[in-house]
């Protein structure tokens, strides 16, 4: 059979789209390591920013002689109804005792967990996820609105803006940001990650470093 090499669009099974977010986690970081992993729930929204990566140019000769690429950063915004217990130290809350919190304290750093689905026009959500992680992460003060009750009552939504510092991964330049599909990874090696990030049985969740998810995914 002869080979084609016309390009086509929009084949059955080729329509992919990336949405939702759930299995939010929170990682507090105590002194150089993170502690055991903290289901967050009610996860509304996480908006990945990037930035950096501006271009600067130098002239030299009367000609534009090359192009400085700036580093890049990685910052996001967390959205929530509800957050852990755990959090109120990253948001910059003491605990002077049971159920009372002083505020503009130190921030904790904290590491941060959360997936997306992945689905396409034949299988829908059902074709597989992301897995998204953050690491270093530092929370900047947020606004807070509270309004009256009324007759069209709405949850407060928290909103934290989120920067990062990059950690080390072998052969590679540092990162803050790792991200899994589940439709290009060995599903054996995605469970045995799934089952470090969340906890299994006796086994505490925590959040491994780049290198060890590395060496998970590869079966190493």
């Amino acid at each position: 059979m002869p080979t084609t090499f016309k390009l086509e669009w929009d084949q059955d099974g080729e329509r992919f789209y990336e949405t939702g977010v759930d299995r939010g986690v929170l990682y507090v970081m105590s002194g150089n390591s993170y502690g055991n992993g903290i289901a967050w729930n009610g996860l509304s929204g996480v908006t990945e920013k990037p930035s950096g990566a501006d271009s600067n140019a130098v002239w030299a000769d009367n000609i534009k002689y090359l192009n400085l690429i700036a580093a890049e950063d990685f910052g996001a915004t967390i959205e929530a109804y509800t957050y852990p217990d755990e959090f109120a130290e990253c948001d910059g809350q003491a605990a002077a005792t049971d159920g009372v919190y002083i505020g503009q304290q130190t921030r904790k750093k904290f590491g941060f967990c959360y997936r997306t689905r992945l689905g396409n026009d034949t299988q829908g959500t059902d074709l597989g996820y992301k897995l998204h992680l953050i690491y270093n992460c530092s929370a900047a003060p947020s606004e807070r609105s509270y309004q009256t009750i009324n007759d069209s009552p709405e949850a407060i939504s928290f909103s934290w803006e989120i920067t990062t510092t990059p950690t080390p991964v072998t052969g590679h330049k540092p990162t803050a940001c790792l991200t899994i599909d589940s439709t290009k990874v060995d599903s054996t090696n995605l469970t045995a990650l799934e089952t470090i990030l969340y906890g299994a049985g006796s086994t505490e969740a925590r959040l491994p470093l780049p290198d060890e998810v590395i060496r998970t995914l590869t079966g190493a």
